[in-house]
């Protein structure tokens, strides 16, 4: 992801967490939103990954990591045990989305998603003229390395949230280099961010 995306998509996941919060993000990799939130909102927070590359690096950051699998659950953390659960990017790459999501609203007061958005105009135009499974800047994957194993559009997601129950508290589409999208963002955004809460 090019630092520009990056920095509007931090920003963007910022904007939804309250100063002070504590945050559990899921899938946390290198630690850099982590470190984002901590700098710029002051919250205590702590990230889960599987990648013992990506624990290391957290760690000589200075960063609360944990080793885990999500496709196992979070039953190690308690119920709205945090402010918000943060799940960047890694929504379409888990093996069960929905038991994860019903984890997330169990174990954060807030959850905040973020995901690439397949219902992108350039991703339908190049499978409808080319016939082959889209390589974009957001998706740089093959069909056959690709970490993605869901493949979700935005209104996917809205149609998911209903079923669950979930209620969607804010929503910003995004549009290469973190550009905000207003506009038909199913077609128009490469990237969504939503903030979630369960129903009561």
């Amino acid at each position: 992801m090019a630092p520009d995306a990056r920095g509007g998509l931090f920003d963007t996941i910022a904007g939804f967490v309250e100063p002070g919060s504590t945050v559990l993000d899921l899938g946390c990799g290198e630690g850099d939103l982590l470190e984002h939130l901590i700098r710029t909102k002051n919250v205590r927070g702590r990230g889960v990954d599987l990648s013992e590359e990506m624990i290391l690096t957290c760690v000589s950051k200075g960063l609360s990591v944990y080793q885990g699998d999500l496709n196992e659950g979070l039953q190690d953390y308690s119920t709205a045990g945090f402010d918000y659960a943060i799940l960047s990017r890694t929504l379409q790459v888990v093996q069960d989305p929905v038991a994860l999501l019903r984890e997330m609203i169990r174990v954060g007061k807030k959850v905040v998603v973020n995901f690439p958005n397949f219902g992108y105009l350039p991703v339908r135009l190049n499978l409808l003229f080319r016939g082959r499974m889209p390589v974009t800047r957001s998706l740089p994957y093959q069909w056959h390395d690709t970490p993605n194993i869901h493949l979700c559009t935005r209104k996917d997601f809205l149609v998911l949230c209903r079923d669950m129950g979930i209620r969607i508290l804010k929503e910003t589409a995004l549009r290469g280099g973190g550009v905000r999208c207003g506009f038909c963002a199913n077609a128009l955004a490469n990237e969504v961010c939503f903030l979630l809460e369960g129903s009561s």
